[in-house]
């Protein structure tokens, strides 16, 4: 059974004051909040473990549980059954028991007929989150939109399978998401290397780079990411890392690299993902506060989870 035991990074409080329930008690709950407070795979600079608190405080209204939005209307955390379950407790030092138990907790939320949604935490942990979704869904069944400055395909990180910078490389190759399936929005700059990018190539992996989202415009970038994720998948996973966003909005990160989207853009671009695709799970990783500025980086990680809930309320209401 996976631990949830309180340990000295973890959060004390839930999401914005929603329910809070445990992995054995999930009741009706259709979405999950669960933190894995995780930095074990980081490469540069350290601190992501403690993501998920700031992630969870970085809120200026009141914990009451309710977040009507101000353009929609809509509640999100009301119409789709918003509870947090806390953090899994993580095994300092211990990459592969921390790893088997953030897997073990998505999947029993997946299996229980929840979505996921897991606060980070560092990259590695998309490798559990999708694959735990995957173990449930059906192996080659789940698409994944990735919002990131780095591709995060490497074969190895220093001279091991799991870090922050392989875990798209390790979903393909378990066959857990399938390279055809995947769609990455945002990247540049100067990793992975040309082998690593004509890898990627061969596995079917679509990418778009800034410099393709600057000529092109970012709507028909989204607008073609859209149909790619949804073509035979049962069900979308959403990864954001907050790294796709450039480094003067979210300077709290391990690897911030400039030239990225905006805040607006981001913001924008989940919740109409949220709206227009069948969301199965979702991150929102690599929210290292020791580097912010302000919070601005927590807070923007907060309003992605919120926006992404909108617009599958939005969804939900729709159908």
């Amino acid at each position: 059974m996976t631990s949830f035991d309180a340990f000295s990074y973890g959060a004390r409080g839930s999401f914005v004051g929603v329910p809070k329930r445990t992995l054995d008690d999930l009741g009706e709950a259709g979405v999950v909040i669960v933190g894995a407070p995780f930095d074990l795979g980081t490469t540069n600079r350290p601190g992501a473990r403690f993501g998920p608190k700031a992630i969870r405080d970085a809120d200026y209204l009141d914990p009451d549980g309710a977040r009507p939005h101000l353009e929609t209307g809509i509640d999100p955390l009301a119409t789709l059954g918003v509870v947090d379950i806390g953090d899994v407790h993580v095994v300092p030092g211990y990459m592969d028991e921390s790893i088997k138990r953030i897997r073990d907790a998505v999947a029993s939320i997946s299996g229980h007929g929840a979505i996921p949604l897991v606060l980070g935490g560092d990259h590695t942990i998309t490798f559990p989150n999708a694959g735990g979704v995957a173990d449930v869904i059906g192996h080659g069944d789940v698409a994944l939109v990735h919002f990131d400055a780095h591709a995060d395909t490497g074969e190895t990180h220093y001279g091991k399978l799991d870090g922050h910078g392989t875990p798209m490389r390790r979903l393909i190759d378990s066959g857990a998401v399938p390279g055809h399936r995947f769609v990455q929005i945002g990247l540049r700059g100067y990793w992975p290397p040309p082998d690593v990018v004509a890898w990627m190539s061969e596995r079917g992996m679509k990418s778009f780079f800034m410099s393709e989202i600057s000529s092109r415009g970012l709507d028909a970038v989204v607008d073609e990411a859209v149909d790619h994720a949804a073509a035979g998948a049962k069900g979308v996973f959403v990864s954001v890392d907050i790294d796709v966003v450039d480094p003067g909005a979210a300077p709290g990160t391990g690897t911030p690299e400039p030239g990225g989207l905006t805040s607006r853009q981001l913001l924008d671009t989940v919740r109409r993902l949220g709206r227009e695709l069948n969301v199965v799970g979702a991150d929102v990783v690599e929210v290292a506060p020791a580097y912010d500025n302000a919070d601005i980086t927590a807070l923007l990680a907060n309003r992605v989870v919120l926006e992404l809930l909108n617009g599958m309320a939005q969804r939900s209401l729709a159908t």
